[in-house]
């Protein structure tokens, strides 16, 4: 079916909607340009990571076919802690720690949209702005009664944690009230009808969805995407060291290069798809591309994302870091300034196991992990293979710094201090 939209046919084609609300009366609203949709953000860490890219880039999508992005970020609902699908109770964060966490995610979205004053430019706003007011007495009287508890729990995200018997406090029960608010106050405010989110915000859009249909007589539109998993059902984000940051202080660029580097074969025509700038009639030629040559594809996904994040002038040390130019000598530390560092220091690195630098460096996630790939000759230092009893000679003792890595995929600098 062709859409009257841009946005809605490519956003098909893409893979970006796993549900919405009403999507032909959606796409009719949206054929014609200058409309403004929403995306929100709790700033529950110092940076978003991959699994908050599908709404991004469902948003770049939105921006490219000349509509308005309003990305929120949510200083007022992480006072409170979003529990859908969550078998634990988020930790409470102080404001101090809230107003760090709020630098780091502006940082994350900037790269990703057009902001300023012109045209579509994006807009960026903390709804802790209209939240951090409420009287509690009044919002209970004006918006309180527009929401029933029965269907609330009837949603999938309060459901299941009810089913499993896990803890879920008035304060979270909450949060659907406030999100419902934010899209409330957005389409009252802002003209704005359409929120997006991932599958697991469902419940929090509808919720928004039936108090503007309540309290302003008015439709709007929910849209959420897939949850990102790999071909195989897992889900997409998680390396042996953790989350797949996007900011560059907590993964470097060169890391998050070899993350795309490093999918799964049968997963990269769809990460193209989602990830990259490349025209669809484009990746639909490269669908029947198999074997060796689908390395050239993960180098493209890999450059694409890597560059819309940060920026093309990256591409070049990491291509040298990931061709291996860094060799024998590996003594230029511009051009590794892609690759994480660790420190060690000179007086005590005779006395250190490599089990333990594996370890400390973050190569390794425990001793036994470290012992295994050192048995099975897969750790390296200067690309020369070393086993367990490795000891640091004279040699690499004078060196300022050497290369340390697990197999091709997962490398550190030591710096010897």
């Amino acid at each position: 079916m062709i859409y009257k939209s841009d946005f809605v046919n490519e956003a098909l084609a893409r893979g970006f909607l796993y549900q919405s609300t009403n999507l032909e009366d959606m796409d009719t609203y949206l054929a014609t340009p200058g409309k403004r949709a929403y995306v929100g953000f709790d700033i529950t860490a110092k940076s978003l990571h991959v699994g908050h890219l599908l709404p991004i880039f469902t948003m770049r999508l939105f921006q490219k076919h000349g509509h308005q992005p309003i990305l929120i970020v949510g200083g007022g609902t992480t006072k409170i802690g979003d529990p859908s699908f969550r078998n634990t109770t988020r930790p409470m964060l102080t404001d101090d720690q809230i107003a760090e966490n709020l630098k780091g995610i502006k940082a994350c979205l900037m790269p990703f949209l057009k902001f300023g004053d012109e045209g579509n430019s994006a807009i960026m706003l903390n709804n802790d702005t209209w939240l951090g007011s409420l009287n509690y007495l009044d919002f209970l009287r004006e918006i309180g009664t527009f929401f029933s508890v029965n269907r609330m729990i009837g949603f999938d995200s309060v459901k299941t944690k009810l089913q499993e018997n896990n803890s879920l406090s008035f304060l979270e029960f909450n949060y659907m009230i406030m999100q419902g608010y934010d899209f409330y106050t957005l389409f009252k405010e802002y003209n704005c009808p359409i929120q997006l989110g991932g599958q697991d915000q469902w419940g929090n859009i509808v919720c928004g969805i039936d108090l503007i249909r309540k309290k302003a007589g008015k439709e709007a539109y929910g849209f959420t995407n897939p949850l990102l998993t790999t071909s195989d059902g897992k889900k997409m984000g998680k390396t042996a060291n953790g989350a797949v940051w996007l900011s560059p202080e907590l993964m470097s660029a060169y890391d998050f290069w070899q993350y795309w580097r490093n999918v799964n074969d049968d997963d990269v025509i769809k990460l193209l798809y989602l990830f990259s700038d490349i025209p669809v009639q484009d990746i639909k030629k490269m669908e029947n591309i198999h074997g060796q040559e689908l390395n050239e594809l993960k180098i493209l996904l890999a450059d694409s994302v890597t560059t819309i994040i940060h920026g093309k002038e990256s591409l070049n040390e990491i291509h040298q870091c990931a061709s291996g130019m860094f060799g024998q000598a590996c003594n230029d530390l511009s051009k590794m300034s892609q690759i994480r560092k660790h420190k060690i220091n000179m007086s005590q690195i005779s006395n250190t196991s490599i089990i333990d630098i594996l370890v400390d460096s973050q190569l390794c996630n425990s001793r036994s992990d470290a012992k295994r790939l050192l048995r099975g000759r897969g750790v390296y230092i200067n690309d020369e293979t070393i086993d367990e009893n490795f000891k640091f000679s004279a040699d690499t003792q004078s060196r300022d710094m050497l290369k340390l890595s697990c197999g091709k995929k997962k490398n550190v600098i030591l710096l010897i201090e």
